[in-house]
C-alpha cells in the first residue's frame, strides 16, 4: 500500500495565520500568498554580502541579531543595495527574530518587491523551533486509508480489510477490553521524520463508530474520555482476510512481513478471520508480541533457533542463504506441499518420545534386578482408570 507523497505547500498567510505564530507582519501585504514548500527555516546571512548560492526563495528566510548588526554597520547606500538585492530573489517571507526594529532599507525593499516581513518576539532558537513545528504540521505528506486505528497497551494496530470482515466489531471488542478508539472508517495518515506514520480520525467521524445492526455509535459517550485517543502512531498494520482452507497462513512467525505507507516501512500480519475465532484476544496477543520484539524478543526466532540447536539434524538445518535445507527423497517423495519446519517438528518429537521409552524402560529393569533391556517395539501403553499411561510389555491377550 503506497500513496503519493507529492510536493506539499502552504501559502504565507495560511502559515502566519497559525495561532502558534506569534509574529507582527511590518511589510509586504501584497505577497502573502507566495507559497512555502519546505520545514525547515534557511538563515543565510551570507546572501547580504552578495554572495546567493544555495538561498531557497521557498524556505522560511531568518535574519538574527548577528545579520541586523552586519546591515547597521554598513553605510547608508550599501545597506540599501544589500536590501534590495537580497529581497529581490522572489522569498517567500523574511522574519526578524529578538523583537528587532527592522530598518528603513528593509521595509523599504520588502514593500518594493512584495515580499512579507515579519517580527518575531522570541529570540531566534526558540523562533525556529515554532516555525519548524507548524511546518511540519502544515507541509506534512498525507494520506487517507479505509479501516479502523486502535491503541492497544501502547501500540497503534492499524487494521485493514475489504468492507464487512468485521474491522468494526473487532475494534469494538478491543474498546470493550479497555483499549482506545484512535479513527474508524477513514484514517487520515501523515508522515514525520524520522521515519513515523500517524494516523487521526476525520474530524466529522471523531470518536464516532459504525456497527452494521446498531447504526453510529458515539465512543466517548458510551464509554467514557478513556476509550478514545485522538492521535496515534501507526505501529503495525493488521489485514484480516477470510479464512481459505487452499491457502497457506503464516503458522511460525519468524520471517517478517511489511507494508508500506507514505514511503514508510511498517510491520504486517496477515490474520485470516472465521466464525468461532476470538479476534480481540488475538489482536491483544499480536500487541503484546510487538511489545516484546521493541525490548529484543523474538518467541518464534528463538524457538527455532532452540530447536535446531537441541533436535535437529544437520542436514535439516537453514541455509546460509535462508533457504531451507530438505530431507532426503524418500522421506518426503509422498508427501505434497511438504513443509519442512513441520518435518523438524515431527522429528524433535519422535525423538523426545524415544528418549523417553527408553529411560521408562531403564528404570523398570533397575527395579526387577534384570541387565537387560526390552526393545522399546515391544513395549505397548495402554490407558488405566488414572490419567497416566502405564507401559506394559509382551503382547496384547488374544480375544
Amino acid at each position: 500500500m503506497t500513496a503519493d507523497s507529492s510536493l506539499r505547500e502552504v501559502s504565507v498567510r495560511t502559515f502566519a495565520g497559525d495561532g502558534r505564530i506569534g509574529f507582527e507582519r511590518v511589510a509586504g501585504e501584497s505577497g502573502l500568498d507566495r507559497p512555502i514548500r519546505h520545514p525547515r527555516v534557511q538563515k543565510n546571512g551570507l546572501a547580504l554580502t552578495g554572495h546567493f548560492h544555495g538561498v531557497v526563495p521557498t524556505r522560511v528566510q531568518l535574519l538574527g541579531e548577528t545579520e541586523l548588526s552586519y546591515l547597521a554597520a554598513l553605510p547608508d547606500d550599501a545597506r540599501s543595495r544589500a536590501s534590495r538585492a537580497y529581497f529581490s530573489l522572489g522569498l517567500s517571507c523574511v522574519v526578524l527574530t529578538k523583537g528587532a526594529t527592522p530598518p528603513i532599507s528593509l521595509l523599504r525593499a520588502a514593500e518594493a518587491t512584495g515580499t512579507p516581513l515579519y517580527v518575531s518576539p522570541e529570540r531566534t532558537s526558540v523562533t525556529i523551533n515554532v516555525i519548524h513545528a507548524v511546518l511540519d504540521d502544515q507541509l506534512a505528506p498525507t494520506t487517507t486509508l479505509h479501516g479502523v486505528l486502535v491503541d492497544v497497551f501502547g501500540v497503534g494496530l492499524l487494521l485493514l480489510g475489504k468492507s464487512g470482515i468485521g474491522k468494526s466489531e473487532c475494534a469494538l471488542e478491543l474498546v470493550l477490553r479497555g483499549h482506545r478508539l484512535i479513527a474508524d472508517d477513514i484514517v487520515n495518515c501523515d508522515y514525520r521524520p524520522p521515519g513515523m506514520v500517524f494516523g487521526e480520525p476525520a474530524p466529522m467521524l471523531r470518536h464516532h463508530m459504525e456497527i452494521r445492526g446498531l447504526g453510529i455509535l458515539n465512543i466517548k459517550d458510551m464509554f467514557g474520555v478513556t476509550s478514545v485517543r485522538e492521535r496515534k502512531r501507526i505501529d503495525v498494520v493488521v489485514k484480516l482476510v477470510e479464512w481459505r482452507e487452499d491457502e497457506e497462513y503464516d503458522r511460525l512467525g519468524v520471517e517478517d512481513a511489511h507494508d508500506t505507507i507514505l514511503g514508510t516501512s511498517i510491520r504486517m500480519l496477515k490474520v485470516p478471520v472465521r466464525p468461532g475465532r476470538d479476534m480481540g484476544s488475538i489482536l491483544e496477543i499480536a500487541a503484546r508480541n510487538e511489545l516484546l520484539r521493541r525490548a529484543g524478543t523474538h518467541s518464534a526466532r528463538n524457538f527455532m533457533d532452540r530447536l535446531h540447536t537441541e533436535h535437529v539434524p544437520e542436514s535439516m538445518m537453514p541455509a546460509p542463504s535462508g533457504r531451507r535445507i530438505p530431507p532426503p527423497e524418500s522421506s518426503v517423495a509422498s508427501a505434497p506441499n511438504h513443509n519442512p519446519l513441520e518435518g523438524q517438528l515431527a522429528a524433535a518429537r519422535r525423538e523426545t518420545l524415544l528418549s523417553r521409552e527408553l529411560k521408562e524402560q531403564s528404570e523398570s529393569a533397575g527395579s526387577t534386578g534384570s541387565g537387560t533391556m526390552r526393545p522399546a517395539r515391544d513395549v505397548e501403553y495402554e490407558p488405566e482408570e488414572s490419567s497416566a499411561w502405564i507401559p506394559r510389555s509382551g503382547k496384547r491377550d488374544e480375544p
